[in-house]
């Protein structure tokens, strides 16, 4: 049975969330609710004071994402203008790169939505219930606006599972190849669309390659390396580039865009990281240059204090390749260790490795990543750029 006016109740605490400018009421938040999965619910609040309209999940822990505040109507009209506003923005900064994000979810107001570019196609992610519901919307929006070749749903990550919608990978419009050559700055890649990481590539390091590339030099020694982002990227300032991942794919992938970009002073190499690190400390290896990208350690919160420890564990290794002088980037994606504890670690290591670090640059996601000022959660990449003075 359809509801004729989807409504949701919240409690004063999801009220104060609200207020505070935060997009996500939780579920405990939620006192009643009169709508179907995936509707778009009118929110109120004490007083029956309308607050807003959120998108509606049945199933997530995140009951409530909202759409807008106030009086704003949620209509079509309005999402199809943030989705072409969200493209137009990220046209204005001039990206030196065919491959961007198009479409951040909260930061854009589109909670739960992410489009990627690559080139001539677009990739898309719809990760709640409301917002797959509106796929079609978005197609069309982008279709008008960007003229793709063709849009590809990568809807497979777990998440989908826990809103209950299926976990697949489909055409939406046109045509999309197996393969997609995309460029960010001076360095090409083949991008697999299809069965590549996220929607194909990780983006949101371009701007911290370019930073670190300022510093770059000698031996460089690039960990967690993926399809080569930095390594490829910085290959240009340095005399010999290592890539170490544990991935056999992904140390193909490296070695075939290290061929694609004339690029022979690049070695990729299949290995456990943390295992191939302490072999190097032990070899006495000296790197003048090193970039540490790890997957997301954390999660979850109950994994953060695992997470910590792999964090410590690979800068302080890290530190103790470095001759005086070095460069070591070092990154995380776990959005459940914040900015400071993050850098509580990274000291920790250099304190244990008696060791003097000076941070050069402290930096995060790049531009097409915006994070939503309301929302912690959306600030989730930390890139520090540090120097070992002795």
């Amino acid at each position: 049975m359809t509801h004729p006016i989807p409504m949701a109740r919240v409690a004063g605490r999801g009220e104060k969330r609200i207020a505070g400018g935060h997009p996500w009421v939780y579920r405990s938040d939620v006192v009643d609710v009169q709508a179907e999965a995936g509707d778009i619910v009118t929110v109120v609040g004490s007083r029956e004071r309308r607050l807003g309209q959120a998108l509606f999940s049945d199933r997530s822990q995140i009951t409530l994402r909202m759409l807008t505040r106030g009086d704003e109507q949620a209509t079509e009209a309005v999402i199809g203008e943030r989705v072409a506003r969200a493209a137009a923005y990220r046209t204005s900064l001039a990206i030196d790169a065919t491959a961007y994000r198009l479409v951040h979810g909260e930061a854009d107001l589109l909670p739960s939505l992410v489009v990627d570019r690559y080139g001539d196609w677009l990739v898309l992610q719809a990760l709640s219930q409301g917002m797959d519901r509106l796929v079609p919307l978005v197609v069309q929006t982008l279709v008008d606006v960007m003229r793709p070749t063709g849009i590809l749903a990568r809807n497979d990550p777990r998440v989908r599972a826990l809103e209950g919608l299926p976990q697949e990978v489909r055409l939406l419009y046109g045509d999309v190849p197996a393969d997609i050559e995309v460029r960010e700055g001076p360095v090409s890649y083949l991008v697999d669309p299809w069965k590549g990481q996220k929607t194909g590539l990780f983006l949101d390091q371009r701007e911290n390659r370019e930073a670190a590339a300022r510093y770059a030099r000698g031996r460089l020694l690039d960990c967690f390396s993926y399809n080569g982002g930095f390594g490829l990227y910085l290959a240009g300032k340095c005399a010999s580039v290592e890539c170490l991942d544990v991935s056999e794919e992904a140390v193909s992938r490296t070695t075939a865009n290290a061929e694609r970009n004339g690029i022979d002073h690049l070695a990729a190499r299949a290995v456990n990281v943390f295992d191939e690190l302490r072999s190097l400390e032990r070899d006495g290896a000296r790197y003048d240059t090193i970039v540490l990208d790890p997957p997301a350690f954390a999660k979850n919160k109950a994994s953060v204090p695992q997470a910590l420890s792999g964090y410590k564990e690979i800068n302080l290794r890290a530190m103790r390749l470095l001759p005086p002088g070095g460069v070591l980037v070092t990154c995380s994606c776990s959005y459940n260790v914040d900015e400071v504890t993050f850098l509580d670690v990274v000291r920790e290591a250099a304190s244990d490795s008696r060791i003097s670090m000076a941070v050069v640059e402290r930096r995060t996601q790049g531009r097409d990543h915006p994070a939503l000022l309301g929302a912690p959660e959306t600030s989730y990449l930390k890139c520090l750029i540090l120097r070992r003075l002795e």
